[in-house]
């Protein structure tokens, strides 16, 4: 790590070194990154797991994922929902699985400043977000998935949803960057944000029993200011378990690594820092002896379930601290003041 506060953040939060280290270990000779050791691959994950290489100082690492995913891409511009070893193996055609490479290559070009790498990119960018936006309707309301035989599911999820929100923003930045007008992006953007924030009857599928239903909308910025702050109080106690962390599930006594940590960075993005420190305090000592992360635990008892190291996971808490923390240029790339400040923000 060679940023200034690295050291600091360090010594407040844990090892960086450490989890990076374990994705870097964990990724397979020709790129791919699953899971966890022989475990199955997916796209969104992957592409979390490079971001938390690309804080970690593993550039060489994540530019290899980077070169997996364009070589495993469809010719329609989609990714399969799930690969094993390289192979497809869930073949559906996930518009949140396949847009999220967006908010990847930004993160990574925050870092590392590699316009080569973005214009090398911005086909397999294009090609995925055209893919995406097609399963779009005039209304705003985003289908989630094409089955392998082809067929559009008409099943709107509001967490997708808000996901590729935060990945087309992403995506008109890295147009903007290289100099590219997407006017049928920003027109999808607005609509889909619109969406989320005024007719979230059109999705048709509730997943209120997750708490990524809860703090997502949140979390991608198409929910702000007091909207988002009355979001987080009505749903606070549903999904809260003090001083452990955040339920995955609002009627399972399991508490994720994952979703802690993302709340993390949704209160973090609206502008609570100081609450998201707390959030983030639960699960400082949730820790294997290498100074990876669990992926959750049950409470009371307080077994940690599953026993895996995931890559995905850790990745997260990477991403969490570097929000609060500011570990790398990237730090705030979901900050909601953040995109009213960037240079290529799509909002202006």
């Amino acid at each position: 790590m060679e940023y200034k506060t690295a050291e600091k953040a360090r010594a407040l939060v844990f090892n960086i070194d450490s989890i990076a280290d374990m994705i870097a270990h964990t990724q397979r000779d020709d790129g791919e990154i699953p899971w966890s050791e022989n475990d199955k691959t997916d796209p969104w994950d992957m592409v979390e797991a490079i971001m938390g290489l690309n804080i970690g100082g593993y550039r060489g690492e994540a530019a290899k994922a980077f070169e997996w995913l364009v070589e495993k891409q469809h010719k329609e511009g989609f990714w399969y929902a799930s690969y094993r070893n390289g192979v497809p193996e869930d073949k559906t055609q996930d518009t949140n699985m396949t847009s999220y490479i967006a908010v990847g290559l930004l993160h990574d070009y925050l870092i590392n400043k590699d316009l080569d790498l973005l214009k090398q990119m911005w086909p397999t960018l294009e090609s995925a977000m055209n893919f995406v936006l097609s399963l779009q309707l005039p209304s705003g309301k985003l289908y989630w998935a094409r089955s392998p035989e082809g067929v559009i599911d008409p099943v709107a999820l509001l967490t997708g949803s808000s996901s590729v929100y935060m990945s087309t923003k992403c995506a008109l930045a890295i147009a903007r960057i290289l100099g590219y007008d997407k006017p049928a992006w920003k027109d999808s953007l607005l609509k889909l944000g619109d969406s989320i924030r005024h007719k979230r009857h059109q999705f048709n599928v509730t997943k209120s029993r997750y708490s990524m239903d809860w703090f997502y909308p949140i979390l991608s910025g198409a929910l702000s200011g007091d909207e988002a702050q009355k979001r987080v109080d009505k749903y606070w106690k549903k999904f809260i378990v003090d001083d452990l962390g955040v339920r995955c599930v609002s009627d399972n006594p399991w508490v994720t690594i994952a979703e802690s940590s993302e709340l993390v960075l949704a209160l973090s993005a609206m502008g609570n820092d100081n609450l998201a420190k707390i959030v983030f305090s639960w699960i400082q000592d949730r820790c294997f002896d290498d100074g990876t992360y669990w992926c959750g635990f049950t409470f009371p008892d307080m077994v940690v379930w599953p026993e895996e190291k995931v890559t995905w996971t850790n990745a997260v808490v990477i991403l969490a601290a570097d929000a609060l923390y500011n570990l790398t240029p990237a730090g705030q790339i979901f900050n909601h003041e953040f995109w009213k400040t960037f240079e290529y923000s799509p909002f202006y």
